[in-house]
């Protein structure tokens, strides 16, 4: 067996999508498993508070402004990352999100979605989530011969959730993507995975999971009673999962798989 499977010293991780809940679980997981961490994003005031946060737990990490939907800001930020540290060895989708003044449709019967909000939903969860950041970032990992892709996916594009068709649809085709890279860049040294979180409370979707007295809404509790584990997820959780498929040593032979974290959310029939 290898000795440190788990320990990316000398990796360098670009995640974008850092300064959410979940990206910043995986932005500190990174730097705590030993790789510099450059936390790619809009907000500035943000981004310096998940450095700040990373470094004060012993990590390296810096922030780079970037726009995941604009490709000259993607390619202005790998380049200073490669001037400041080098090539990146992993890079991590965490872009995106579930936002409900766009993507939740509520009781919207499908046909009067309108247009904007649906092309909104794949700008934000599949251009920007995926496409636009591995194009520029991806490449040039393949230029380099290795690298390891973590696309975040979520429940909904495995099975067809109420009030969310345009983020179930997107994350549905980031699922696709990951695969097609997968096999396309494969030998080329790049691996392209996905994981699929559960659900973890966090900003955007707090509101839809827990009344104002912290109790759950009708939504959350008939989430909790389809999750075996009968709780929803801390963002803690994602970290094995993230460092797994970064590390070259742990996974390998991995590549174009969804390792799904959901507390057996999918697993659950009947």
């Amino acid at each position: 067996m290898k000795k440190d499977l788990f320990d990316l010293t000398g990796q360098v991780g670009v995640v974008i999508g850092a300064t959410g809940v979940l990206g910043g679980a995986i932005s500190q997981a990174l730097a705590a498993a030993g790789a510099s961490v450059a936390v790619l994003g809009r907000n500035t005031q943000h981004g310096q508070a998940r450095v700040a946060a990373i470094r004060e737990q012993g990590g390296t990490a810096d922030f780079f402004p970037a726009d995941a939907l604009d490709r000259d800001s993607l390619r202005i930020a790998k380049e200073k990352i490669i001037q400041q540290w080098r090539t990146p060895t992993i890079l991590v989708n965490a872009a995106g999100g579930n936002d409900p003044k766009v993507t939740v449709t509520g009781d919207l019967p499908f046909e009067k979605i309108p247009t904007d909000d649906w092309r909104t939903s794949f700008d934000l969860n599949l251009t920007a989530g995926a496409f636009l950041p591995c194009q520029e970032i991806g490449s040039a990992m393949k230029d380099a011969g290795q690298g390891s892709i973590i696309n975040i996916a979520s429940i909904a594009a495995h099975v067809p959730l109420s009030r969310v068709v345009a983020y179930a649809a997107a994350k549905s085709a980031l699922l696709n993507l990951t695969q097609f890279l997968a096999r396309e860049w494969a030998p080329y040294g790049v691996r392209v995975n996905s994981i699929t979180p559960g659900f973890f409370p966090g900003e955007q979707n707090r509101r839809l999971l827990f009344n104002e007295n912290g109790a759950p809404t009708e939504r959350g509790g008939a989430i909790l009673n389809h999750t075996p584990m009968k709780r929803f997820g801390r963002p803690d959780e994602l970290a094995g999962a993230a460092v797994f498929l970064a590390s070259p040593a742990a996974s390998s032979f991995v590549t174009g798989m969804d390792l799904r974290v959901d507390g057996g959310f999918l697993a659950q029939t009947l």
